[in-house]
This record gives structure tokens, C-alpha cells and sequence, in this order.
């Protein structure tokens, strides 16, 4: 019950505090918000590339061409065999009929050429689009359908998909990274801000060493007003989150130059990352006043 009333007294003391040394902490309170902004743009901006990554992809297609000797039977069989393999998301049959007709669809000059095939004429091949769980094993997967019987070719843009693999995983990290390192930049800034604050407070913080205070009894009440700063701090942020971003979705249809680019909806993603700033500036607040505060307690 002591730890809980001391608790509320120093959540008390704190909010007076924080207007009582309004100039200092309105400096404090600068520097949480505009580093808070920071953090919270590349937060968004960084789970949206790795959104972005997943649904090109999703979008990767494998395509498996077929011997032209295959029978149905012998369709059905390998069809079987490549769902059962553990990478496989989707394995459609597409018949070299159907490949024809797409074809003429797509092009007049085509359907000129195509019409006046027949089924034995066709030159095409039946073939099997598949699409896979992990485009990380995308190749392991690619060589075990080729090592299957009446595989002629399979083909997935080896090169470009190996690309796009390598491009992927090092916008994650650089996305990481630039959070984590904005994160601890967040912190140093803060710090040093509400030394100042600490420093202007430093004959309270004697007094109270000096009538017998623990350093307990000292330090609570600055951390918990370095969290009620981190707080207020966060609040332009996460109004920046929630309606800054959704205003964006909104104006964009949630895609950005083509359909592969598609936007992280606003619901819940806004809340969640406002939940993460909020934790963020509440926790760097205190970190700051805890660091700020302990160089005065020191015998």
C-alpha cells in the first residue's frame, strides 16, 4: 500500500511539477514530440516496404511446362505430387488450349495466327502456375518439380526472383536498423534535454539527500515525470499516425503507382503503432530522467 500511495503522490507531484517548470519542460516536451514524429514516420514507412515485399511476393508465379506426351492420368498424378510438397500455396492446371485462347485475347496479330490451329497443331504446352508458401525456397522447390517425370521446364525468373530475394531482405535490416538507431538517438537527445531540468532542480534534489531521502524516494518522482513528459510528447505523433496516414490511404486508394504496391490498411495498423510510440516516449522519458537524475545521487 506504501509503494501505491507513494506511487500516486509522485504521479501528482509530477504533473505539477511538469507545469511548474513549464520553459524547461516544454523544451523536454519539443524534443520528445519532433523525435517521436520521426520515429512513428519511419515505423510506418518501414512496415510498409516489408508489406510491399510480401505481396510482390505472393505475386511470384513458378510456371511448369509439360512433356507434350502427358496423359490425364499422368496429370492428375504429378498434380498430386507437387501439392504435397511442403512449399506449394497454389498448383493450377492451365491446358495449352487455354493458354491459346489467352493468347489470341491478348493480341489481334495472335488470334490471327492461332485461329487456324487445331488441337494437334498447337505447338503449346500444358503447364501447371504455381505459387509457393516461401519465396525464400523458391529454387530447392523449383529443382525437386524438375527432378519429377514429364517436367520439360520450369520457369520463375530465377535471376530476377533472386533479385528481388536479395533487395528485400536488405530493406528489412536498413528498416530496422534506422528505427533501432532512431530509437537510441531518441533517447541521447532526451537525456541531455532533461538534464537541464534535473540541473535547475538540483538544490531540491540535496535537500532531500540532505533530511535523509533514499535514493528510491529521490529518483521516483523524476522518472515519473519523465514519463508524464514522454506522454504529452507523444501525442502529436500518434494524431500525426491516425490521421495523418489514414488521410493518405484514403487519398491514395491505398495503392501507390500499381496494384504490387499496395498500402497496410489503416485498421488497426494506426492504433498499433501509436500504441508503440506512446511505450516509446513513455519509457525513453523515463530512461532519460533515471540517467539524468543518478549522476546527484552519487556519495
Amino acid at each position: 500500500m506504501k509503494i501505491f500511495r507513494m506511487l500516486g503522490r509522485s504521479i501528482r507531484d509530477a504533473f505539477k511539477s511538469v507545469f511548474r517548470n513549464f520553459s524547461l519542460s516544454l523544451a523536454s516536451i519539443s524534443c520528445i514530440t519532433i523525435t517521436l514524429i520521426i520515429v512513428a514516420v519511419s515505423m510506418v514507412a518501414s512496415y510498409n516496404v516489408e508489406h510491399f515485399s510480401k505481396v510482390i511476393q505472393k505475386d511470384v508465379t513458378m510456371v511448369v511446362f509439360l512433356n507434350n506426351e502427358i496423359t490425364q492420368e499422368e496429370i492428375d498424378d504429378l498434380s498430386e505430387k507437387i501439392n504435397s510438397l511442403d512449399n506449394i500455396e497454389t498448383c493450377d492446371f492451365k491446358s495449352k488450349e487455354q493458354s491459346k485462347e489467352e493468347m489470341m485475347s491478348e493480341s489481334d496479330v495472335f488470334e490471327g495466327i492461332m485461329g487456324t490451329w487445331n488441337e494437334e497443331d498447337n505447338p503449346l504446352k500444358d503447364s501447371f502456375l504455381i505459387k509457393v508458401k516461401d519465396i525464400n525456397h523458391i529454387k530447392d522447390t523449383a529443382d525437386t518439380i524438375k527432378s519429377l517425370e514429364k517436367v520439360d521446364v520450369v520457369n520463375y525468373g530465377e535471376e530476377m526472383v533472386g533479385n528481388l530475394i536479395s533487395a528485400f531482405k536488405a530493406v528489412e535490416k536498413i528498416s530496422v536498423i534506422a528505427v533501432v538507431a532512431l530509437i537510441v538517438v531518441t533517447v541521447f537527445l532526451i537525456i541531455n534535454t532533461i538534464k537541464l531540468t534535473i540541473f535547475s532542480r538540483k538544490r531540491e534534489i540535496s535537500i532531500m539527500r540532505l533530511v535523509g531521502a533514499s535514493n528510491f524516494t529521490i529518483k521516483t518522482p523524476f522518472i515519473v515525470e519523465g514519463m508524464v513528459l514522454g506522454l504529452i510528447g507523444s501525442i502529436i505523433p500518434v494524431l500525426i499516425v491516425i490521421y495523418g496516414y489514414t488521410l493518405l490511404f484514403d487519398h491514395f486508394d491505398g495503392v501507390l503507382y500499381s496494384s504490387l504496391i499496395q498500402m497496410v490498411n489503416p485498421q488497426p495498423f494506426v492504433y498499433l503503432v501509436s500504441i508503440l510510440v506512446i511505450i516509446i516516449g513513455m519509457l525513453v522519458g523515463m530512461i532519460g530522467s533515471a540517467s539524468a537524475v543518478r549522476k546527484y545521487l552519487k556519495v
